[in-house]
């Protein structure tokens, strides 16, 4: 498990996807979300990545219960909401720590269940030489 740090009211946690690395900053609030300092609705070019990146928040009904600041950089937008998604959750599970986690409705179970907690491993493979990509080699020539 990442670390994520708690002081007092501020939550911070990190999340990677592809090339993209995301910190998160989570303050009790009204449920504004900005990404590089700019509104997450702004930032993202569709909505499907900004609805996949409030997943967490959903499923626990916290939608409007912690302003977020995230600050992002490398890959593309779609690594950048995965990454984004993976620090909010692991957030929300230090934010519930000091709960009884046997409970059916524990954020670490519930994030858990639902794949919010896991790491994607997939990444870009490597160009290898003598191939025009990581797999694609140049065309054959009988000829």
């Amino acid at each position: 498990m990442a670390k994520s740090i708690k002081n007092d009211n501020i939550i911070i946690a990190t999340g990677r996807r592809k090339r993209s690395i995301a910190q998160v900053k989570m303050v009790p609030g009204k449920g504004n979300i900005t990404v590089n300092g700019i509104n997450v609705n702004e930032y993202m070019p569709f909505d499907t990545l900004v609805m996949d990146l409030k997943q967490p928040l959903v499923l626990t009904n916290n939608e409007n219960t912690f302003d977020i600041t995230v600050k992002v950089n490398g890959g593309g937008f779609s690594g950048q909401a995965g990454a984004i998604r993976l620090a909010i959750a692991r957030a929300l599970v230090s934010y519930d720590a000091n709960t009884d986690q046997t409970r059916d409705d524990a954020y670490h179970k519930v994030l858990k269940v639902n794949g919010f907690l896991t790491r994607d491993p997939r990444v870009k493979e490597r160009k290898k030489y003598g191939l025009k990509k990581a797999r694609r080699a140049p065309q054959f020539s009988k000829r």
